[in-house]
């Protein structure tokens, strides 16, 4: 164990603050930079339509899947160590990404950054619970939720400025640059803790549950390419279906025989809970996957410089950031359900009001649009954390808050599975409507969504680049009426299982550590 810096215990804390901030900046950093630059990526690289979606998703699947273990892991053998080495293993993934020569070692260390990326989240936040107490604590954790705020929000428009001045290769260590200054301000302020006594680590959960996410997304990944049909597809989503049952009864039978469950499902008895575990899904469908979809649009298809991109997704992005201050002001007035209820449907006009803009439609048309989506995603963002851990009996608040954490990351991986698949199925039916390409309209409408419309012209010879992007633009419309009526509905759900008569305090600004 570390021994404690000879300063006062506020500076000690202020500083630990400041680690694990840069550190929650740098993840949503990981995951959009990436996106912006992908069709240069893809010149670089190369890659089939499949090992180029696994950019994005083998680093949302690997963070989502091992977060909750990665929690388990800081309790029993120490947060400092796991939070530094999280860091480390963030910034070596970087600067292997930088030097990588194929796109299926670039997968890889996407999954290495992801795992990086869970151990630095996990460690550091439960590092810092351990030294702030009361209003301080929810003051601390706000602040780390503006800091990822601020990644989110200025993310797109670096990574675009990057990637024109610098190349791709900056974009991709730009998050370990970012966890060095957080790996060095942490060796210096963060000391070493553990629970007083941990807990037998529930590895068989934890292989069942990484194992059920992983293979879903593989089926749903290679569905557009091989059809869902082939039997690598069913296959996967046959295992998948077989893990999570497995899962689910080597959950029960820890439970039963007194021992620490992975996942606790005795929680999902509380229907606030089980709505709470909605919301955390809802800005994956109705947010995220724009993210993603959006830079591949404006970039790859649409033929806008990766700077003038960022630009338009900061419009997307930039209400993240300052929203959530609004919300805590109206939750003294609302319940948090409603406040998040009326967040989600503002984003769901947002989403039918973008599917009216066709492809190179200018800042004007767009703009409207992006800020409803960014306004109406932020309401609900500032009060979700709060709302993980309230709604549940206070001794169950961390495992709530790691399940929460959880569901909101891997139903975001799992979202842009499926939402890549759905856009590439419409794609290719608006295709197979132009002349001559009914035998090529699938293996076109891959390339299509991930932005390579050099090789969509070479496979559809015949058809101009006016003909794909009016058959790419009425599939995005479809699909975002599509995410516009999910995301309308869980609105519903969620104000029915967070009926609350009394409003929610919720502090968001953070101004000292202690």
């Amino acid at each position: 164990m570390s021994s404690a810096p000879s300063v006062s215990s506020n500076d000690s804390c202020r500083w630990l603050l400041v680690a694990v901030c840069l550190a929650a900046m740098a993840m949503p950093i990981s995951f959009t930079g990436p996106a912006v630059a992908l069709p240069v990526i893809q010149t670089a690289l190369g890659g089939t339509p499949v090992q180029l979606n696994w950019v994005t998703n083998a680093f949302m699947l690997s963070f989502g899947a091992t977060l909750m273990a990665a929690g388990a892991l800081a309790d029993a053998h120490g947060r400092r160590r796991l939070f530094l080495g999280g860091l480390l293993l963030v910034i070596a993934s970087g600067l292997a990404l930088a030097c990588v020569q194929g796109i299926v070692a670039f997968d890889l260390l996407r999954a290495v950054q992801g795992l990086g990326c869970a151990a630095a989240f996990a460690g550091g936040t439960a590092g810092l619970a351990q030294v702030v107490q009361g209003s301080a604590r929810t003051r601390a954790f706000s602040f780390i939720g503006t800091s990822f705020g601020a990644g989110l929000a200025l993310g797109p428009l670096l990574s675009g400025w990057l990637s024109d001045a610098a190349g791709w290769r900056a974009v991709v260590m730009t998050p370990g640059l970012i966890s060095a200054v957080a790996l060095g301000i942490g060796a210096r302020w963060m000391t070493e803790s553990r629970a007083p006594a941990p807990g037998r680590l529930d590895w068989p959960g934890m292989l069942a549950f990484t194992a059920a996410l992983s293979l879903l997304t593989v089926g749903v990944l290679q569905a557009p390419d091989s059809g869902w049909t082939h039997p690598l597809v069913l296959g996967s989503l046959a295992a998948a279906a077989s893990a999570g049952f497995i899962f689910v009864a080597i959950e029960r039978r820890v439970a039963r025989l007194g021992g620490a469950p992975m996942l606790d499902l005795s929680l999902f008895r509380y229907p606030r809970f089980v709505g709470v575990q909605l919301l955390a899904a809802a800005p994956a469908y109705g947010f995220v996957v724009l993210l993603v979809l959006l830079p591949i649009r404006f970039i790859g298809l649409e033929g806008r410089d990766a700077l003038e991109a960022g630009r338009f997704m900061l419009l997307l992005s930039a209400p993240v950031l300052v929203i959530p201050s609004v919300a805590a002001v109206l939750a003294r007035r609302f319940s948090a359900g409603r406040i998040a209820a009326a967040g989600l449907l503002v984003c769901a006009a947002g989403l039918a009001w973008l599917s009216t803009c066709a492809p190179g439609s200018g800042l004007a048309r767009l703009a409207g649009p992006l800020l409803a989506i960014g306004i109406g995603i932020g309401l609900p963002w500032g009060l979700m954390d709060g709302l993980a851990v309230s709604v549940v009996p206070r001794e169950r608040a961390g495992m709530a808050s790691g399940i929460f954490n959880t569901v909101r990351v891997a139903g975001e991986g799992i979202a842009l599975a499926l939402v890549g698949a759905g856009l590439t199925a419409l794609v290719a039916s608006q295709l197979a409507h132009l002349p001559g390409t009914a035998a090529v309209a699938a293996v076109a409408a891959q390339r299509v969504t991930t932005g390579d419309m050099a090789q969509v012209l070479a496979l559809l010879p015949g058809v101009d680049r006016g003909a794909v992007l009016q058959a790419y633009g009425r599939a995005f419309a479809t699909l975002l009426e599509v995410l516009a009526a999910v995301t309308a509905a869980t609105a519903f759900v969620i104000l029915a299982f967070l009926r609350d008569p009394a409003p929610a305090r919720v502090e968001v600004s953070a101004a000292e550590c202690a």
